[in-house]
């Protein structure tokens, strides 16, 4: 019977904490994108987070190389611990580039999936909140699909995004520099997306 001890829960709750870092950085993204000012210091700060989450990460490796007994396969620990970190990389990763091609202007379609990244993380902390309690939780597959639908409401607008940007009649160095902005954009879903994954593979382990 699958049963987690005091001890044990420690992984979980260093996922919700890495969680909650790209939650963080998600926040900080959309402030970015919705009110593009002060641009330098917004960079630095999503970079700040992105640091913490890298260390966040080493620490759960470090935990699972020194523990006896973990509540989950050792591989599944790492490799929600490394996507969980390639979500604030994505995040990161697109600030950067406001900064490195000189955006002037924020293009809506670049407002509405910076929003939803904002909704997929939250959704995605929810995610790790519930898996200590994956065989009673009554919302934790609720919630990895919701995870799911987001990311597919992701890449119908990022489609949409793409179709415009090369309709828009913007100058063909505008739409090189947006369309790796979007590619980002679309890339921190995803690492969401694979996330939940993850989660999804270790229920369907423990049912």
């Amino acid at each position: 019977m699958f049963r987690v001890t005091r001890k044990e829960e420690v992984f979980f709750d260093m996922f919700v904490d890495t969680a909650e870092l790209a939650c963080s950085a998600a926040k900080k993204l959309n402030d970015l994108i919705m009110n593009f000012t002060d641009v330098d210091k917004k960079i630095d700060a999503i970079q700040e987070i992105e640091h913490a989450c890298d260390i966040s990460v080493h620490d759960i490796v470090q935990q699972v190389n020194k523990s006896f007994i973990t509540p989950i396969d050792r591989e599944d620990i790492n490799e929600i611990a490394k996507v969980l970190d390639n979500i604030t990389d994505a995040i990161e990763d697109t600030a950067h580039r406001f900064r490195m091609f000189d955006i002037k202007a924020i293009t809506e379609d670049a407002k509405k999936l910076s929003s939803l990244i904002v909704v997929c993380t939250d959704e995605l902390k929810a995610v790790m909140l519930e898996l200590k309690d994956m065989k009673t939780s009554k919302i934790l597959c609720p919630k990895i699909i919701e995870v799911n639908r987001i990311e597919n409401e992701g890449d119908i607008l990022y489609r949409s995004a793409m179709s415009t940007l090369f309709t828009s009649g913007m100058e063909p160095l505008e739409i090189i520099k947006w369309k790796e902005i979007y590619e980002f954009l679309e890339n921190s879903l995803d690492a969401c997306e694979d996330v939940a994954n993850i989660v999804e593979g270790v229920v369907m382990k423990h049912a």
